[in-house]
Formats: structure tokens, sequence, C-alpha cells
């Protein structure tokens, strides 16, 4: 009988897993926030949104540095620091006072986590072999789901009982309880004692794979005008482009959308939401499920990653019919923005393992960086080309319900594009060589 792996490297998944819903319960309470901080504050919908962009643009150049970052440093020290100073940046949100305080701080969120996905992205490529990265992406990715359901929760009722900065202390905290458990648990594979040799030897089992992860830290051996040389890296980065700034809609805006369209306020918001994100928990591990399906059943590797973000692009489609059905009930449109939030989560986990299918362990996170940048800069551009002009001048006649149905045929329609281009660029899989 053939002996069995062990479990160890699932449980570096549920660390990951953990540390992606501590990410995104920090970055949605704002969003949940939002009729406090206005009434307070008072502040307009384009207010919101700067606060909003200012965020995505300190993202964005925070997902260049910390991919290369981590790539130096480490996955282990790399996620550490990240997390520390997220979970920090999240608690200072309680002294900020009006626009400007809540974009320094909002700022500083958005340079911290973005170490996140980079670091979660490279540990999945040190810790499992290929056919179990979308499932393990898929996995830790729906942390991002259940940080979403937390937080509608949780962060309304802490600001009716406690207030709303209670809220942010809170919920910022629960970084550091990630921190103990990460510095206990988590080595590289080669250093891990807790690891079984049957174990290590089946993460390392993939034959075209040769630059095993066994430093702690070193330095990247490739350039960022290197990387973007690869046909390989523009297909990522082109797939998050499009695609990134659908899920930063959903989670900024969803609550706006209940609130104006159904007159939804304070905790009645919370079941709604929560219904979206446990929805979208689903697509994000059977998303990592079905290409490990196909593969067990003789696909290629490339071949059923493909043809499952194909499935995934077309399933987000429905979502240009929410607005009319939720015309006859609130609920029906709930259901098919979960649907297509759920498609998303599918579809993310697939893109991100696309980089560790293409590119050697050591450039993982960088590349997993330059890809995250161009997809938080076209959540800025989105938001200011789209949603400010857009939500601003439709609030202002009174149409607001004309903006929502503008964005959501612009969602229907991002992945089908992403994916067209993605196999124009990468036809083939070729696995790049350094």
């Amino acid at each position: 009988m053939k002996d069995q792996p062990g479990n160890y490297r699932w449980v570096i998944c549920s660390l990951i897993f953990f540390a992606t819903t501590v990410n995104y319960l920090d970055r949605a309470v704002i969003s949940l926030l939002k009729p406090n901080l206005t009434a307070e504050f008072k502040w307009n919908d384009g207010d919101y949104a700067n606060v909003e962009i200012a965020f995505k643009i300190a993202y964005s150049l925070g997902l260049l540095f910390a991919g290369r970052l981590i790539d130096k440093l480490g996955t282990k020290m790399g996620y550490f620091f990240s997390t520390l100073l997220w979970s920090i940046s999240a608690v200072c949100h309680a002294f900020a006072s009006g626009t400007l305080g809540f974009g320094v701080v909002r700022s500083a969120l958005g340079l911290s986590e973005a170490g996140n996905f980079p670091a979660a992205i490279k540990t999945v490529a040190e810790w499992f072999p290929k056919k179990e990265r979308a499932l393990a992406t898929g996995i830790f990715n729906s942390g991002s789901n259940i940080g979403a359901i937390v937080a509608p929760l949780t962060v309304p009722f802490l600001a009716v009982t406690w207030g709303w900065r209670w809220a942010f202390v809170i919920t910022g905290a629960v970084g550091f309880i990630w921190l103990i458990l990460w510095l206990y648990f988590y080595e590289i594979p080669a250093r891990q004692k807790r690891l079984s040799k049957t174990e290590l030897a089946y993460i390392n089992s993939d034959p075209d794979e040769h630059d095993r992860t066994d430093k702690l830290t070193g330095e990247p051996k490739a350039s960022w005008l290197k990387l973007l040389s690869y046909r390989q890296t523009w297909a990522f980065s082109t797939g998050k482009f499009l695609t990134d700034p659908i899920w930063w809609f959903y989670l900024f805006w969803l609550p706006d959308f209940l609130g104006s369209q159904y007159g939804l306020k304070g905790t009645a918001i919370a079941i709604p939401v929560a219904l979206v994100y446990t929805i979208s928990t689903i697509g994000s591990v059977f998303g990592g499920y079905l290409p490990k399906l196909l593969i067990d059943r003789n696909w290629s590797l490339f071949k059923a990653r493909k043809m499952s973000m194909l499935i995934y692009a077309i399933a987000v489609v429905p979502i240009v019919f929410a607005q009319i059905l939720g015309s006859v009930n609130m609920w029906l449109a709930v259901i098919i923005i979960g649907l297509a939030a759920s498609a998303h989560q599918a579809w993310s986990a697939n893109i991100f393992t696309t980089v560790s299918d293409m590119f050697p362990k050591k450039v993982v996170g960088s590349v997993t960086g330059i890809g995250g940048m161009f997809g938080s800069i076209g959540s800025v551009l989105l938001s200011l080309l789209v949603q400010k002009r857009l939500f601003v001048h439709y609030r202002a006649i009174h149409q607001i319900e004309t903006a929502y149905y503008i964005m959501f045929f612009v969602c229907g329609g991002a992945y089908l594009l992403a994916w067209c281009i993605m196999h124009f660029l990468v036809p083939k899989l070729k696995p790049i060589e350094m």
C-alpha cells in the first residue's frame, strides 16, 4: 500500500486562510461604517470615493514592492511584517478625523495589506504540488469571503454598541492573534521539523520544477523589466486588470446598493451582504476543485485551468439582469450578485495559480505583485472614470439605479474579455526557465 503523504501542508493553508480573512475584514469595515462616517464628517459620494481611491493607489504601489520584498525576505518574515503593519494601520482608523485623516490611514492600510496575496501565493507554491495549488488557493482565497461575511455580522453591531471607532480597534486587533500562530507553526518545507519525509517528497513531486525553495531568504534573480518582457506576465496582469475592479466594486459598493435601492440601513444590511459572500465562498473552494478533478481525469494542467476559467467567466454574465430581477424582489438581486461573486472567486483561485504554473517559485511573489498592481490600477481607474462620475451624477438627479445598471453590465463582460486576451497572449502552456 502506498504511503499517504501527510496533511501538514493543509495546516499551512489554514494559516493563510486566516490571514486572508483578517485582510478582508479590515478593508471591508469602512464600507459598513459609511453611513456613520458620512453623518459625522458630512461626506458625499465623491469624498467616500476619494478615500477608497487613496487605498487603491497605495495598494497598487504596495503590491509592486511587496512581491519583490517577499521574494527577498522569504514568506515567513515577509508575511509577518506585512500583517503586523496592516493590523496597526487598521486600528489607527479609530484616530482619524475627516477625509484627509481617513485618506492617510487608508493609504497606510493599502500599502501594508498588499503583502497578503504575494505572500500567500508564494506559500502555496512552496507547500503544494501543482495539481493541488488551485484547490489550496481556492480555500485560502475563500478567506476573503469569510472576512466579508464576518464584517457585516459584527461591524454594525460594534458600531451601535460601542461606537464606530471601537469597531476599527476590535477588528484591527484580530491580526495580532494570527501573528503569534504564524511564528509558531510556519517554516518553509525544507526546514519544517513537523513535516514528514513522505509529505516533503510529495510537495516536491512535480518533475519540471528544479528551483526548490530551500532558502529562507534570497535575492530574486529577475528584474521587473525582465519579468515584464514575458507574455505570461502580461496575460496574468491583464486578467487581473480587467477583473479585480469588479470584486472591489462588490466590496465597497454593495452596502450602498442595498441602502439606496431597498432602503436598508445599519444592521438590516448584515444578512443580505453576508449571504452574497456566503455564496461566493462556495465558488472559491469549488473553483479550485474543478481543475483538480479534470487533471485527475487526464486533462492536461493548462487545458483544465483554461476550461475552468472559461466556465467561470460565463457564469458571471447573468449579473446584467440583477437590476431587472431585483425590481421584482430584492433577494433575487442578492442571489444573482452572490453567484457572480462566487464565479469571481472561482476565477480568482485559478488566475492566481497560473503564476506558479508558468514561473519558477523564486519569482512567484514578484509576478503576483506585478499582476496585483495592475489589478489595483484597474480598480482606481474604474473608481475615477466610472464610479465617481457615474454615482455622483445619477444620485444628483435621483436616478442612482441607472448607475448600478451600467456597472452590472461592466461586471458581466469583464471576465470573458479577460479570458480572450489571456488566451491570445498564452495559447499554450510554456513554463518560464530562469
